[in-house]
């Protein structure tokens, strides 16, 4: 059985993410997939905040399928920046009926929303982001995007998360859009005190042994500034590993390799 890789929060910065999948041996120096049947997992935030996001998610899209063509896997879960691009797409301004306060629109353009990702929504794209699995399971690892309990919202089960997830981006619902841009927004459920707690109460209901996330700047549950030489943080008594560098405000690309997180815990 094939390593197993992590990504998250790439934001649209798809030259970071080549180099650093180079790097690993996952693709080769033509960007095609070179790493056999290991498996490598996307967290999340393809778009937004970086130069390139449709770039990404191209690049995301082909090594699906040429790893799966090697015996491999590349898996793209669902964050809430896609969530976020793709509401922006289907309702723009329109105030959302339960609460006309908000809309997708603002919230696009006050988080980092690119206008060359927005226009780069082919029919392919749009179908490629509407069927992508929000969570998974992996090597006793539980990958999500947001460090969130909102997850369980949807479901008690990886199964039946991806499916009510699935069926909701099917809603022609603003209300029901929304909410998951809500949901996928919230963040630190396993810093501080109680975070152990939480990150246990997940496990124990959706399996897996550690929790692996992005969404949150790892520097900001560790406290202190974003650096270059930013490493993925293990915390929540080990349960949680947080691999979101901030790309975009100058940290790095956090591709680990989960097997060898697991032989350190």
């Amino acid at each position: 059985m094939g390593d197993v890789w992590a990504v998250s929060d790439i934001h649209g910065h798809r030259d970071v993410l080549v180099a650093a999948l180079t790097d690993a041996g996952l693709i080769d120096e033509s960007e095609h997939w070179s790493g056999g049947d290991a498996r490598l997992w996307l967290l999340g935030d393809y778009v937004d905040r970086g130069p390139d996001g449709i770039g990404v998610i191209r690049l995301a899209r082909r090594l699906e399928q040429e790893a799966a063509e090697a015996g491999g896997a590349a898996t793209a879960l669902l964050g809430n920046h896609e969530i976020l691009l793709l509401g922006m797409h289907r309702y723009g301004a329109m105030p959302v009926p339960s609460d006309p306060r908000y809309a997708f629109e603002p919230n696009w353009a006050g988080n980092g929303g690119v206008v060359t990702d927005l226009e780069g929504l082919d029919e392919e794209i749009l179908d490629w982001l509407t069927t992508r699995p929000a969570i998974g399971e992996d090597a006793d690892h539980l990958l999500l995007h947001s460090d969130t309990v909102e997850y369980l919202e949807w479901g008690g089960t990886v199964d039946e998360i991806n499916a009510a997830v699935r069926a909701e981006l099917r809603m022609p619902d603003l209300d029901t859009w929304w909410e998951m841009w809500r949901r996928l927004t919230t963040r630190m459920a396993f810093a501080g005190a109680d975070g152990p707690g939480v990150a246990r109460r997940v496990l124990d209901e959706l399996g897996g042994s550690r929790i692996v996330h992005g969404h949150t700047i790892c520097a900001l549950i560790r406290g202190g500034g974003v650096s270059p030489d930013d490493e993925p943080l293990v915390y929540a008594d080990g349960l949680a590993l947080d691999i979101d560098g901030g790309i975009f405000v100058g940290g790095p690309c956090l591709l680990v390799r989960l097997d060898e997180e697991a032989e350190g815990r």
